[in-house]
Order: C-alpha cells, then sequence, then structure tokens
C-alpha cells in the first residue's frame, strides 16, 4: 500500500481519501480484488464520545455480514456464474461432465485437478467402493437413535463417531504436518480419508435412512457402481438378484455430480473453517453436514418436498401461488442468491419421468409451468432452482423426511 499523500499512476490501483484525516492512500489491485487488510493503514484519532470498541486508531475495517463480497481464498477448482447460468470444474463445463463423465470422475478432476486416466479411474472407484463398509459398531450407533431422528442429525453424527475410529487421520495425535509434509507417507494417509470419506458417506446416508424405515442394515454391495450401491443399500429388502432401476441410477449420479462443487457456499466454507484449526477430517465434515443441514441451504431439498407435499396436487397450484403473493406461503426452491438458472436439473428430471408417474412431481411441474407464466415471478426473477429440481419423485428413496 502506498504511502499517506501520495497518489499512484497505475491503472491497477485503487486512490482512497479518507476524509477523517485527509490522506490519500493508493490500495493495489490484483485479479480485480484488493486486499482488506491494506485498509489497516488507514487510521484515525478516536473522536470525542466515540465507542472504544471502534478502534479507529488501529486501522479501518471492512464490514460484509453476508460475505456478498468478498474473496477468501484464491482457486481453480469451481467457476460460477449464476446469472448466466454457468458452472465449470476445473475449466469443464458441468453440462459436458454431466452427460460424458460420472460422478466419481469428476470428483477426482475437482481433488486432484485433472480427469483420471482409464487406470486412475479404476484405482480410484475401487478404492471408494471398498471403504464403503463401516465397523460393526455403526450399526449399534445408528440404533441408538429415536426411528423418527432426522437424517441429517444421524448423519452428522456418524461422521463424528468416524474420526475416533482412525487415529492416523488426526492431527492432534500424529503431529500437526501430518497432511502437510508432502512426502508420500503424507499424501497416502489423505488419500485414504478420501476414500473413507466418500465411500463411507453414502453407507452412512443408507443406514440414517433405514433407521427411519425400520429396516435392518445392508452390506455394501460388490460389482455395482457408486450411485447404484447407495440406492441398493437404501432399497434392498431380500429380493433375489436385485439391482437398483437403472433410470434411476443415472439420475442420482447426475445430481450427486452436479452438487458435488458450488465454490465457497456455506458448508464448505464450514469445512475449510473447522480444517484450519487442524482438526481431524472427519470431524470437520461434520461440521460441514451441520451447516448443510440448516433449511438455507441443504436443508432447502426437504423445504421443497414439504411444501409439494402441503400442496397436495396440481389443482391446488393457483391457490398456493396467490398465498404467496400475500406472503401468506413461503415458496420454496425458487431463486437463489447465486444460481438464476438451474436448466441442468431437466435432464435428471427427465430420467424420473420416465419412471412411471407421481402426484408430487405433477405438483412440481405445475408448479413450476404457472410461476414461469405469472409476472409477479418473472420480474422478481424467481425461478426455479437446483433445490426445486431436487424433488421425491426422482430419487423417492433419498427423500425421507
Amino acid at each position: 500500500m502506498g504511502q499517506p499523500g501520495q497518489t499512484s499512476t497505475s491503472q491497477d490501483s485503487l486512490t482512497v481519501r479518507d476524509n477523517r484525516t485527509g490522506k490519500v492512500y493508493t490500495i493495489p489491485i490484483v485479479d480485480n480484488a484488493i486486499s482488506a487488510t491494506a485498509f489497516k493503514d488507514l487510521k484515525a484519532p478516536r473522536k470525542a464520545g466515540e465507542r472504544a470498541e471502534n478502534e479507529t486508531e488501529k486501522g479501518l475495517r471492512v464490514q460484509d455480514k453476508g460475505f456478498l463480497n468478498t474473496a477468501v481464498m484464491q482457486s481453480t477448482i469451481t467457476y460460477i456464474d449464476g446469472d448466466a447460468g454457468v458452472l465449470r470444474y476445473r475449466g469443464y463445463p458441468i453440462e459436458q461432465l454431466a452427460e460424458q463423465s460420472t460422478h466419481l470422475e469428476s470428483a477426482y478432476l475437482l481433488i486432484y485437478g485433472s480427469l483420471p486416466s482409464a487406470s486412475q479411474y479404476t484405482h480410484f472407484e475401487r478404492e471408494i467402493l471398498n471403504h464403503g463398509v463401516t465397523h460393526s459398531d455403526a450399526a449399534q450407533f445408528f440404533r441408538s437413535f429415536r426411528y423418527d431422528a432426522h437424517p441429517m442429525s444421524m448423519l452428522t453424527s456418524a461422521f463424528a463417531m468416524l474420526g475416533s475410529y482412525y487415529s492416523e487421520a488426526n492431527p492432534s495425535l500424529q503431529g500437526q504436518r501430518l497432511y502437510t509434509q508432502g512426502d508420500a507417507a503424507s499424501l497416502a494417509t489423505m488419500d485414504r480419508q478420501i476414500y473413507r470419506i466418500i465411500g463411507k458417506a453414502t453407507t452412512l446416508a443408507a443406514m440414517a435412512y433405514r433407521i427411519r424405515q425400520g429396516r435392518e442394515f445392508v452390506i455394501p454391495p460388490t460389482g455395482l457402481s457408486y450411485a447404484a450401491s447407495f440406492l441398493y443399500q437404501m432399497d434392498h429388502i431380500g429380493e433375489e438378484n436385485y439391482t437398483p432401476n437403472p433410470i434411476l441410477v443415472k439420475a442420482l449420479d447426475t445430481l450427486f455430480l452436479i452438487h458435488a462443487d458450488h465454490e465457497l457456499n456455506a458448508s464448505c466454507t464450514t469445512v475449510l473453517q473447522t480444517g484450519s484449526s487442524l482438526v481431524d477430517p472427519y470431524s470437520a465434515i461434520a461440521a460441514g453436514c451441520a451447516s448443510l443441514y440448516g433449511p438455507l441451504h441443504g436443508g432447502a431439498n426437504e423445504a421443497v418436498i414439504r411444501m409439494l407435499i402441503s400442496i397436495g396436487k396440481p389443482d391446488n397450484v393457483p391457490a398456493f401461488l396467490e398465498a404467496v403473493k400475500k406472503r401468506e406461503k413461503v415458496l420454496s426452491g425458487f431463486g437463489h442468491r447465486v444460481y438464476k438458472t438451474a436448466t441442468l436439473i431437466h435432464g435428471p428430471l427427465a430420467f424420473g419421468c420416465r419412471t412411471g408417474q407421481d402426484q408430487l412431481l405433477e405438483t412440481a411441474m405445475a408448479l413450476h409451468d404457472a410461476a414461469m407464466k405469472d409476472e409477479y415471478f418473472i420480474k422478481r426473477r424467481l425461478a426455479p432452482n437446483v433445490d426445486f429440481w431436487c424433488v421425491r419423485p426422482l430419487i423417492p428413496q433419498c427423500c425421507v423426511i
């Protein structure tokens, strides 16, 4: 930052005059961003009667309560332009990945920076699927919950529970440089936790589901894909040679892929914040699950389902929308702070439609069509978002509320 009173001839800078002191400051602009700490140089004497807590003599603070215009890190992982409906993983358009890739292949891309070769993908998929099995204590752990416990409450607790089983993954026990040494052993330890977390996530989710259904747990099968294994664990009730519906498998895999990364959303930020203390990765993921739980984040999916259930059938949609306009009802799944379009989700929706009629799906379609023709919602740019289209009729086994 330039000295007070100086000006810069560089166009890649911001000139700020502090009217409290009359001083002028030059702040560099790098990658269309300025450093918040640069404003610490903008100091002023505390005025008579001013709050001591303002600490004006220690520099100017930057206030952004909702992180509406704050970049906390640089990343090449994901790019989003919500207004244009653009989502890219490592430079690849999400539409291309959804059509030509799988969830695990895209997960590899996000984690390691490039799409895997055939041998790399085989190894990655095998390790993840092999790590889907949980310790036998997990069954007792899930049975300790009430039959009507919320699945996200159980899943959050289950991830925290996993942290107690893998001391090798805990920097508190193995040393603060466990994941930062950069040697082969450190990277291998990191990879094992990646395999375990991704592999066990679906198993734990399926166990939470089956507790709600009063069913016995299912051991992850062999020979099925990641999404198919998840559906199998949720829906298998003893049928001989049972395999999940391939249409639902494709829809679920695509939905997993689309949701794999959305920049620094609430749950991702929570994981990074928690992990920065060098806690074990399972505890960090548990914290992320707790953030995801809320109705203003991942819980929005559930809010949409509850809304559709309350509407009941397509014939009730007009009355519901009128109640929304009068602020008597809440419209869930429309509008978003970042995403303004959700066209890609229609692909998985089409898969879901091919599995048969469902009144909830018909209600969702009727709600979409009516809202998109209504000037009230058009003017307010309240279009259906990703949360709206991740509804029960697509994958009914998943949506337990």
